[in-house]
Order: C-alpha cells, then sequence, then structure tokens
C-alpha cells in the first residue's frame, strides 16, 4: 500500500497505527492550548490525533508532546564536530532540524566546503537545511582560502536542502549598493535570505530591508530590536557560547509578537551543548521568564518552519512529518523521547539512530599551508622615534564585539613586548591557505595570561592560524604546533606544549566522537586556565578576534583593522 493510502487508512481508524503515543498532553502551537491527548504515526508521519489502535502503543504517563525544536541559524563548525556527531547530540535535546550556515568551510573551502556538509548531512537523526554564504570572504581585509560570488552560488540553489542565502554581514555593502553584494541577493530572491547587521539603524537599515533581506540574529537590546521588528524583520534570539541575547530580549515576547521571533544557537560548542542543552534550553529559560509554554514552545518549532517554507513540519497534526519531541515536564523541560519520521531516534539522553550510510565518509583536502616561521617572525618594532604607543584590542567578556584603547608598551632589543601585569598580551594571525606569508600583529587586553600562549586554526572568518600569548617564543612554539597538528587547538608554556586538541577536518572540525572531543577540549581548558586565562571559553573568544565585521578593532593576518572605518590601521598609535 502506498504511503498516501497508508496513512488515510489509519486516519480513518481502518488500520492500526505503527505507533500510538498514549495518555500524553499536547502541546499545540497552532493554537497555543495544551490538552490530554493521544497521537497515531504511520509512515513516518502524523495521521490522527485520538483514539486508536496501533501495534505499538506507548504510555507516556502525562509527559508532554511537542514538535521537534528548530535551530533557526547554526554554524555547526563553531561546535568543532562533525555533522553527524552534531547531530547525535542535538537530538538528544530535541532537536530535529537545524538551519545551518556552512559558512566556516565556505571560507576554507568554498563549494566544496558548502557540498561536505550537504554530504555529511545525508544520514543523521536530524534534518540539516543549508543557507548559502552570502559573504566569502567576510572582507577585503583578510585572506581565506576561497571567494564565492552569485556565479558560484547559483546552481546551489537547485537543491533541496538549500533554503535560500545566509547571513549578510557586509551591510556596508548593501547600503552602498555593492555589485558583488546585490547579486547575491538578487539570485536569492523568493527564496530566504538571513541578515546580519548590528548596530544598522535609521535610513541605512531600511534600506538592508528593503533590498529583501529578512532576518536579523545580531541584536542585543530592546530598543535595536523593536526598531527592526517595525521594519518587518523576523528575530532571530541568540543564545550561543560566546554571545547570549535571551535574556536580553525575552521581554518583547508577548502575544501580539511571539509570531515575529525564532531561536538559534549560532555558535555554540560542545561543551555548552552537553552542559546546557541547544534550543531545549532557550525553551526552558524562556518558560521560566514567564512567556507561556506553548508561546515558548511555538517560537521553537513552528515560527521556523513557516518562516524557511518548511510546509510540514514544525507543528503536530494530521498529515505533518513526525518530527517529535516529548518532555517530562515544562519547567526543566527535560527531554525523554524524540521521534523522527515515527522512529525513536532519541531516548533519556542517549541517541539511538543507527545511521545506514557506509563507514567511509566525505573528505576533504589538507587545508594548512604555511610557509617556514621562525621566532622573528612574531616582533614588533617601535617607532622610528623610538616610541611604543600602541591600539590594543580590549575585549568584551561574553560577547563577540570589542573595544579599544591606547597603551604604551615595554620595548626590549627593538621588540615591543606584551605585558602581563597590565592584562596585554601579543596576538598574532598567520595565513594558513595559500602559503603567503602573512602575519599580522597586535595587542590584546582581557585573557588575564601570566604566562604562555593559547593558538587556534579556528578563527572566524577566514580561519587562519591566530595565536595570542606573552612572549614571542612560545607564540612561535604554538604557531609551528599548529601547522603539525594539520591544524587544531594548543596550550603551549615555556616552549612547550602542554595541551593541544587535533581539528583535522579543514582545521575546524574533530573526526572524534563528541565525548572525546569534550574530554580533549576540558584537558586543553584546563591548561589554558593554568596559565592564567579567565574567558569562560578562551578558544571561542580568540576565535572572534580576527573577524573584521564586528567591534571596534580587530587583527587579522593583513594587520590590524578598525572595524569602525573598515580599514587597516598601524599597530603603533600616534603619539
Amino acid at each position: 500500500m502506498e504511503e498516501l493510502e497508508r496513512i488515510i487508512e489509519v486516519a480513518t481508524g481502518r488500520q492500526p497505527a505503527d505507533v500510538l503515543l498514549a495518555n500524553g498532553r499536547l502541546v499545540n502551537v497552532l493554537t497555543n492550548e495544551i490538552y490530554p491527548a493521544d497521537i497515531a504515526v504511520a509512515s513516518g508521519r502524523i495521521a490522527g490525533i485520538g483514539t486508536y489502535e496501533a501495534d505499538e502503543v506507548v504510555d507516556l504517563a502525562g509527559q508532554y508532546v511537542c514538535p521537534g525544536f528548530i535551530d533557526a541559524h547554526v554554524h555547526i563548525e563553531s561546535s568543532m564536530l562533525s555533522v553527524p556527531e552534531f547531530s547525535s547530540l542535538v537530538v538528544t535535546r530535541g532537536t530535529t532540524a537545524v538551519v545551518t550556515d556552512p559558512h566556516e568551510l565556505a571560507n576554507v573551502l568554498g563549494t566544496e566546503g558548502i557540498r561536505f556538509i550537504l554530504s555529511s548531512s545525508k544520514y543523521c537523526p536530524i534534518h540539516v537545511y543549508v543557507m548559502l554564504s552570502s559573504c566569502v570572504p567576510a572582507s577585503h581585509l583578510e585572506s581565506n582560502g576561497a571567494e564565492l560570488n552569485a556565479v558560484d552560488l547559483l546552481p546551489l540553489l537547485s537543491d533541496d536542502w538549500v533554503l535560500g542565502l545566509a547571513e549578510v554581514m557586509n551591510y556596508p555593502g548593501v547600503v552602498a549598493n555593492d555589485e558583488e553584494v546585490v547579486d547575491k541577493i538578487r539570485i536569492a530572491a523568493g527564496t530566504n535570505i538571513d541578515g546580519h547587521a548590528p548596530g544598522l539603524t535609521g535610513h541605512d537599515l531600511n534600506a538592508y530591508v528593503a533590498s529583501g533581506i529578512q532576518t536579523d540574529h545580531e541584536c542585543t537590546g530592546v530598543e535595536e530590536a523593536v526598531e527592526k521588528l517595525r521594519l518587518g524583520m523576523m528575530i532571530m534570539i541568540r543564545e550561543g557560547s560566546p554571545a547570549r541575547n535571551l535574556d536580553a530580549l525575552v521581554p518583547l515576547i508577548k502575544h501580539d509578537t511571539a509570531d515575529r521571533f525564532l531561536f538559534c544557537s549560532d555558535d555554540k560548542d560542545v561543551d555548552d551543548l552537553f552542559e546546557e542543552g541547544h534550543i531545549d534550553c532557550m525553551v526552558r529559560r524562556t518558560i521560566a521568564a514567564g512567556v507561556d509554554p506553548a508561546v515558548a514552545i511555538r517560537i521553537a518549532s513552528y515560527n521556523a518552519a513557516r518562516h524557511f517554507g518548511l510546509s510540514q513540519v514544525g507543528a503536530v497534526c494530521p498529515g505533518y512529518h513526525a518530527a517529535l519531541t516529548v518532555l517530562e515536564d515544562l519547567k526543566d523541560c527535560r527531554v525523554t523521547r524524540v521521534y523522527q519520521g515515527g522512529e525513536l531516534v532519541a531516548q533519556d539522553g542517549e541517541c539511538l539512530y543507527e545511521s545506514p550510510a557506509p563507514k567511509r565518509r566525505p573528505i576533504v583536502r589538507s587545508t594548512i599551508n604555511v610557509p617556514w616561521l621562525e621566532p622573528e617572525h612574531f616582533r614588533l618594532p617601535p617607532g622610528d622615534d623610538g616610541h611604543s604607543r600602541v591600539h590594543v584590542i580590549e575585549m568584551i567578556p561574553d560577547q563577540i564585539s570589542t573595544n579599544r584603547s591606547v597603551e604604551e608598551m615595554p620595548v626590549e632589543n627593538g621588540n615591543l613586548l606584551a605585558d602581563p601585569s597590565r592584562d596585554i598580551a601579543k596576538v598574532a594571525v598567520v595565513e594558513r591557505h595559500q602559503a603567503s606569508g602573512n602575519i599580522g600583529l597586535g595587542f590584546v587586553r582581557g585573557f588575564g595570561f601570566t604566562t604562555g600562549a593559547i593558538a587556534s586554526s579556528h578563527a572566524h572568518d577566514a580561519h587562519n592560524l591566530i595565536v595570542a600569548g606573552t612572549n614571542d617564543r612560545d607564540i612561535y612554539t604554538a604557531a609551528v604546533q599548529l601547522v603539525r597538528m594539520r591544524g587544531g587547538l594548543c596550550v603551549v608554556a615555556d616552549g612547550e606544549v602542554l595541551a593541544e586538541c587535533p581539528l583535522p577536518i579543514a582545521g575546524l572540525m574533530s573526526d572524534q566522537p563528541a565525548g572525546e572531543l569534550r574530554r580533549q577540549l576540558r584537558e586543553i581548558r584546563a591548561a589554558a586556565t593554568r596559565i592564567g586565562c579567565r574567558p569562560r571559553r578562551p578558544f571561542m573568544a580568540l576565535s572572534f578576534l580576527s573577524l573584521s565585521v564586528i567591534g571596534s578593532l580587530k587583527v587579522t593576518d593583513q594587520g590590524l583593522i578598525d572595524v569602525d572605518r573598515f580599514e587597516r590601521v598601524d599597530v603603533l598609535a600616534e603619539n
């Protein structure tokens, strides 16, 4: 019997369902109600709600049945997990679909990186939809591994799993009518176009929205979000590892505005996924803030499905795909069971899904191409007149943005030194795609180092090698270790590697199980703490120091970047 005929037969009660979720409480996101209901599933879809016979009856004993959660905007690479491992982890937290922007892989590998994500997603317990990376490179002020123009992206729009154009970070380009930026928006017309416009306001924001951009996930305060809501934008409330905006924005979720919000994690590392959860964490905290539980769950599911045109997911009703999350209660929102296509894929924190895929996974080429390094490559001379006043990047705790200051630095043997006593470290970015030899240098405050250095090949957005530390010897040693590992993270002190975490997939992602990656990251963070490092997630904080489109001052392989003026500036400040 064909699938459609089978569903009709079950819905009418003429045939038994495959599975009946009995004695549950249905969270109806269409009417914002919660009430007792039995749910019949057949051929991977919801056949009916009511009294049914079934081959398998699951007594939920009053637990809550919700549509599976959807992450509206995520960079899977930021978890440092492979796509299958990421999927197996977040499905245990009730997530049944994500909308990902493979921006990190695209900046390293171009369309090869996007296709790698699409290929890696084929046999996973969640549905992985892709938005095409719009800013590769993110700016002309950094050197990355690829360049994607409209003509490169256009063929990918025909893929069924591609939903549109990912976050258009180059908002100055939109406002200035930059030809390349506008071309990308033009080819995506009629699909979904995500935004990224921190602090944009007034006429410039009007122009940004008028171009066809529909969402923003960079709002950090009520005033900014209200202006964007009034102009028709959907607001993605972000709760990731480096940037957390839920507490600031949750007061805006009211009866009249609830359909204008989506939940997203954006960048969340594996430790936070284990400890805090995924979208379930946002649902739990939104309910705790006083939002009606059905509304909170609607934002986590139905809103995203409707916005992205996913017509038969996001709700629990007949004919819909049976992507279901069962919660023990509506306070802790502990996920007890997760169904995908009617199949039980997770239960009580354990992923039960067995991939039918062959053992050989898609692979990518090596991406660490760096010429010979010497310690003197990390020297910074003072000015010709001997002056040593420098621009300093000032990190902001729990934010990816930065401030700036000017400081007098110590000089030794014609080299500007870091100053741990004032919490000022030296930072270096080494180009790793074309072996150009580019090394950008600067100073940063906020890590708290007392000695040593930390380094990463996961550095937004070009993902060159980035190192920060208290002395040139350890900075050099850390950079060389990244090259030896072909990408990853490491901590160095007194010329010795204290801990390391290899990331062999494009220098961005691990090939290890989630539990092993978590162990490696905990070990390396403990080593960072031993050299005085203070940030909660030091390597994620490090990775955003080279993001040249957000903040006041950043550093790339091309040098120190004044983000406000979008131009390179000398490390030395004027006397």
